[in-house]
């Protein structure tokens, strides 16, 4: 029998750092069990630099990511809708058809991090850390 793939999004406010590493995180873990896409209540318009370099980094494929408004997704059906900023958690969502599950995942925000390279450096991947450790339980 052949499993559908279940389709996921990540949501955060600017849609720049953390729903991206998610989603890059999901589609490369879950492979043909989990698609994730990632948007944001009030998008950046950018991806964070850091968010790149950080999935390059760890070794996994960033794709081509965009920031860009969780509006382009309201009519679309998921299996999983996931937030991981306290901020996004708080806002009224769209209503995602097919009624998904939500879940929240409070993760610093590494974009708000100070200091050398190095503190930075350190920020982004305690959020990526965080995040790979959720996504891992949540595909076993």
């Amino acid at each position: 029998m052949v499993q559908e793939t279940k389709k996921v999004l990540v949501l955060c406010t600017g849609n720049s750092c953390r729903s991206v590493m998610a989603e890059a995180l999901i589609n490369q873990l879950g492979r043909d069990r989990y698609k994730a896409w990632s948007a944001g209540s009030s998008p950046a318009g950018y991806v964070h630099p850091k968010t790149i370099e950080t999935l390059k980094r760890h070794g996994i494929d960033p794709g081509a990511p965009l920031s860009k408004s969780w509006d382009v997704f309201a009519n679309e059906p998921f299996y999983l809708v996931i937030t991981v900023c306290d901020q996004a958690a708080g806002e009224t969502c769209p209503i995602f058809p097919g009624k998904p599950e939500k879940l929240h995942w409070s993760t610093p925000d590494p974009a708000k991090a100070t200091g050398t390279e190095a503190e930075i450096d350190a920020a982004f991947d305690e959020a990526f850390s965080m995040l790979k450790d959720r996504i891992e339980d949540l595909m076993t």
